[in-house]
C-alpha cells in the first residue's frame, strides 16, 4: 500500500501543494460555508457522526463527493473542532493507469495523503455480475473498504453519499423494490466487529458539489468501470431525471421527500419490518 500526498493542514506551505490550494481551502468555509461547510457540520452534530477519540477511515474514490469530503474532513479537523484522527484511503479497484494516476495527481494537488492499495474488484464483477455489475461492484466495493478500515485501526469509515444520494434511495426502494426504506447517515457494519458507517454529506446537495469541484479546477474521476461502459443508464439515472421533473411542479419535493424519512407516522403504517421479523398494523389494532 503507498502512501501518497503531504500529511494535512501543517504542509500547505509546501512548495509542492498547487498555487490554489489556499484559495480552494478558503472557499470552502467562506464562499461555500452555507450550502456546504454549514450543513457538513449540522449533520455530524444532528447524528453525532464523530466522537472525541475516533480514528476516522475517510473513502477517497477521486470522484467529487469524496474529493469534497476529504477536504471537508482536513478543515474540520485543522480547526479542532473534535479530537480525533484521520486516515485518507483510496482504492484501486481495477482502474486503466491514466485513471490511477488522475487520482493521484488530484491527491497531490489538493494535498489529500491518501493510502492507495489495490483489489482486483472490476475483474470479479466483470466474472460474476454482468447483468447487475453497479450493485456487485458497490457491495463489493463497501467490505474491501471497511476492511482496509480496521486494518489501519479505524472505527469509523466516511463514505461521500449526498443528500440527492439519500433521496433517490428512498424512490428507488419505493418504485423498484416496493418498501419505505432510506439511506441512513450512520450504520454499524454487519461483518465487521467495532466499525460504523458515516455519511457526513447527508445534507449537502449534489449542485453545490459540483460547483466547488468546477470552480477547483480539479478534473474528478468518475466511476471508471469498464464493466458497465457501455450501458447506456440505469434506474438511479432514471429517479433522478423523475425528481428534476417533480420540482418543475412541487416546490421543495426533494426536501419533503427527505423529511418524509424523519417524519414517519407508525400509526399510519401498514406493516413494517424490524431485525428481520414482519409486523403489522392489525397485530397491535385490538390493542387500542
Amino acid at each position: 500500500m503507498n502512501r501518497i500526498a503531504g500529511s494535512g493542514c501543517e504542509t500547505r506551505e509546501s512548495a509542492a501543494v498547487m498555487a490554489a490550494l489556499p484559495e480552494i481551502e478558503r472557499s470552502i468555509i467562506k464562499k461555500y460555508r452555507k450550502p456546504v461547510w454549514s450543513k457538513f457540520i449540522k449533520a455530524i452534530k444532528d447524528f453525532h457522526l464523530i466522537a472525541d477519540g475516533d480514528k476516522i477511515a475517510v473513502a477517497v474514490s477521486g470522484g467529487k463527493d469524496s474529493t469534497l469530503m476529504a477536504k471537508l474532513f482536513q478543515e474540520l479537523h485543522c480547526h479542532g473542532i473534535r479530537n480525533f484522527e484521520l486516515e485518507f484511503i483510496a482504492m484501486d479497484p481495477g482502474y486503466h493507469k491514466d485513471i490511477r494516476q488522475l487520482l493521484i495527481n488530484n491527491c497531490r494537488q489538493l494535498n489529500i495523503p491518501i493510502h492507495l492499495f489495490e483489489s482486483d474488484i472490476f475483474k470479479v464483477v466483470d466474472k460474476i455480475a454482468q447483468d447487475y455489475p453497479c450493485y456487485m461492484c458497490a457491495k463489493m466495493r463497501r467490505g474491501v473498504l471497511y476492511a482496509k478500515a480496521q486494518e489501519l485501526g479505524c472505527n469509523k469509515l466516511a463514505l461521500g453519499h449526498h443528500f440527492n444520494d439519500v433521496i433517490e434511495t428512498t424512490l428507488l426502494n419505493m418504485f423498484y423494490a416496493g418498501c419505505f426504506k432510506t439511506m441512513l447517515p450512520k450504520l454499524k457494519a454487519q461483518n465487521f466487529s467495532n466499525l460504523e458507517l458515516i455519511r457526513p454529506l447527508y445534507y449537502v446537495e449534489e449542485k453545490f458539489i459540483e460547483k466547488f469541484i468546477n470552480e477547483s479546477g480539479i478534473m474528478p474521476l468518475n466511476c471508471a468501470c469498464m464493466v458497465a461502459a457501455e450501458k447506456t443508464g440505469n434506474k438511479r439515472y432514471e429517479i433522478k431525471t423523475l425528481i428534476q421533473e417533480l420540482k418543475k411542479k412541487i416546490k421543495n419535493v426533494d426536501k419533503l421527500i427527505m423529511k418524509a424519512g424523519q417524519n414517519v407516522h407508525l400509526e399510519c403504517i401498514l406493516g413494517w419490518q424490524k431485525d428481520g421479523q414482519e409486523y403489522s398494523y392489525l397485530d397491535y389494532y385490538d390493542q387500542e
